[in-house]
């Protein structure tokens, strides 16, 4: 699933008249990568989320057929939901079985052909989820969360660890967002 419903504010005003997955970089739409690199990595299917200017986002990548792919689209209210609440309403097209969620506004090397052996470490029971984190850049020093070995965990779980950025890529197993409606403004 490649998130693609925000408004972009940060990137004003050139999204005022373009959602931020359609601003280019490097000569093409910024998820137009992502949907390269997807394909490359030997997904088939994306689910695609959008609110914001999302009639120009389905008018620019179509079906998918242009990148080897099949394309859903999960529309979404004025505004938006937020993650969690975006991916609940995109769970019946994402499947039973765990799958990757990328921010579509973010540019990164991050193999995606790893996503298919966590999805399976977290089929087999080892976790609900697999965030990918990454150093903490300037702007956000404070980190998402708590590292101690292989577990993540949040200011309120008392375990020193090393504080590490949500690198916006997780490995999702569908039963973590069974108690969210879809449409619910959770952020994840």
């Amino acid at each position: 699933m490649l998130l693609a419903a925000g408004r972009g504010e940060r990137m004003r005003p050139l999204t005022d008249t373009c959602p931020k997955p359609l601003l280019k970089v490097g000569g093409q739409p910024l998820i137009v990568w992502h949907l390269q690199r997807l394909a490359a990595a030997g997904f088939r299917e994306v689910v695609i989320n959008h609110a914001y200017m999302g009639e120009k986002i389905v008018a620019e990548l179509g079906d998918g057929q242009g990148y080897g792919l099949t394309i859903h689209y999960s529309p979404e209210p004025h505004g938006a939901l937020e993650t969690a609440g975006g991916i609940a309403k995109a769970l019946p097209l994402l499947g039973t079985k765990p799958f990757l969620v990328v921010s579509a506004d973010i540019f990164c090397d991050w193999d995606l052909r790893r996503a298919f052996q966590l999805g399976k470490r977290i089929e087999a029971g080892s976790s609900n989820a697999h965030l990918v984190l990454v150093p903490n850049p300037a702007y956000h020093l404070g980190g998402d969360f708590l590292m101690a070995g292989e577990q993540v965990y949040d200011d309120e779980s008392g375990v020193s660890g090393e504080r590490l950025t949500f690198g916006n890529i997780g490995i999702y197993h569908p039963a973590l967002f069974a108690g969210i409606c879809p449409g619910d403004s959770v952020r994840l």
